[in-house]
């Protein structure tokens, strides 16, 4: 299973954003997205996910172009997490969690047990289950962004996409975060990620793109793509990737920018 971006122009009317991409997700994988601000890449996850009109090319959902799926099918296969979101209303953390339930049960319909005990199990697992109760409004920012992932979780979906889902969040929060993506790929479940943080891509992801002015600059599996040279390039600064050999004997890749001259 796949969603799939061939020769795929992005971006709005007037301005095209991105042209010719190439990119796939596959099931049981974790891609992490990396570039500068302003490369294209909330464009680009909003084009994979139909909620923005693509320019040119197909995207293609489970081997069928996704305007052929219907709101609701394509809705229960893919699910977004946004980098920030306002309610104009004051709904609790557990009823926001609940409208990811939606394509599952219907606009008007309320949630039924297995949907309040899915909804449950993802405040649950993001860490955030005491504050159920709480006014959306009433949490602090961190929370919020908690709350629209455990949101994206309870909708079941086959692919996940995350726009920079640890920005905001202290450390011990990011590591809640990146742990669940680990287990969602454990899952079978594919998820394209979006950051800031090369050390992230190192720590979950199969495989990285590197995206800048709407072009792919690189593309492949991490340990491979992300160097010292590719970063440098993608971000307009020297960056050196280093190996540090952990207490348990393991080596994690760490990135260190170069002190301005």
């Amino acid at each position: 299973m796949t969603l799939a971006a061939r020769a795929l122009d992005f971006g709005f009317r007037g301005h095209t954003v991105g042209r010719a991409l190439d990119c796939a997700l596959e099931a049981g994988e974790v891609v992490c997205l990396l570039g500068p601000n302003g490369s294209g890449k909330s464009t680009l996850m909003r084009t994979l996910l139909g909620l923005q009109p693509r320019l040119a090319g197909a995207v293609t959902l489970e081997g069928r172009g996704l305007d052929q799926w219907g709101t609701a099918e394509r809705a229960r296969r893919l699910a977004y997490v946004p980098q920030a979101a306002d309610s104009y209303f004051d709904f609790s953390l557990r009823e926001t969690v609940e409208m990811g339930r939606t394509a599952h049960r219907g606009v008007f319909a309320s949630p039924g047990r297995r949907d309040r005990e899915i909804a449950a199990n993802a405040l649950e697992r993001l860490g955030i289950a005491g504050l159920a109760d709480r006014p959306i409004h009433a949490v602090s920012g961190s929370k919020r962004q908690l709350t629209l992932i455990a949101r994206a979780l309870a909708t079941e979906a086959r692919y996940l996409m995350m726009n920079e889902p640890t920005a905001n969040l202290n450390y011990g929060n990011q590591s809640r975060v990146l742990d669940e993506v680990a287990r969602l790929k454990a899952a079978g479940i594919g998820v394209l990620v979006s950051t800031h943080h090369p050390e992230h891509a190192f720590r979950i992801a199969d495989r990285v793109l590197l995206l800048a002015a709407g072009s792919l600059r690189a593309q492949g599996p991490t340990l491979e793509t992300l160097t010292s040279q590719a970063l440098s390039a993608l971000y307009g600064r020297p960056i050196e990737v280093a190996s540090v050999r952990l207490a348990d004997g393991s080596v994690q890749r760490v990135c260190v920018p170069s002190p301005a001259g």
